[in-house]
């Protein structure tokens, strides 16, 4: 479980492909404290420490991951948000966050308004109903909250601190990122489902 409050931003530094998978080296400044095993959210996609060498890890991203998020589109280079898991006694800064991204958004514009940046994103028609006006989402693992929800978009407004510790600030327009809905939403609508 995460928050979506970004600990620090990681580089990828290797890519290799085997089979479907793509197993890709982090380098970071917290590489070094990880652990194997453990879970880290990866631009809003948990994804398990599998090597540490120095200050870079390593990590596996599946078919399945791949197919449903942006990883399929990470290159050398890439600014990845990285966020450890939620300890127990720890402050809830953002919000309830899983890393399991649930699709992807694709951004529609990007402008800055007198010191912090709006931006507006797309989604899939079906995936309308779990977004709120001043509701919260997971964007490439950043807690946010929504405004202006039409039926396949809505924005986001960044303050300067988030736009410069983030790689929201490298997020344009046409760019791909990973959503992650709020759970809570996702089981009301589940419950509802059922009753139909």
């Amino acid at each position: 479980m995460f928050t979506g409050i970004v600990e620090t931003i990681g580089v990828v530094k290797s890519i290799d492909i085997s089979g479907g998978n793509r197993v890709i080296w982090i380098e970071s400044n917290i590489s070094a404290e990880l652990r194997i095993d453990q879970s880290v959210n990866h631009s809003g996609v948990c994804l398990t420490v599998e090597e540490v060498l120095s200050d870079s890890h390593r990590v596996t991203a599946i078919q399945e991951t791949l197919s449903k998020t942006n990883l399929r589109h990470w290159k050398i280079g890439d600014l990845i948000n990285l966020e450890r898991s939620l300890k127990p006694d720890a402050r809830l800064d953002g919000h309830l966050v899983q890393g399991h991204a649930d699709a992807t958004a694709t951004c529609t514009a990007k402008k800055e308004t007198e010191g912090s940046w709006e931006y507006e994103f797309s989604i899939a028609k079906k995936f309308a109903e779990l977004v709120i006006e001043k509701g919260s989402v997971c964007l490439n693992g950043i807690s946010l909250t929504t405004f202006d929800v039409k039926k396949k978009t809505f924005k986001i407004a960044v303050i300067p601190y988030t736009y410069e510790h983030t790689n929201i600030k490298a997020v344009h327009k046409g760019e791909i990122v990973n959503i992650e809905f709020d759970i809570i939403g996702k089981y009301v609508l589940r419950r509802l489902s059922l009753k139909r």
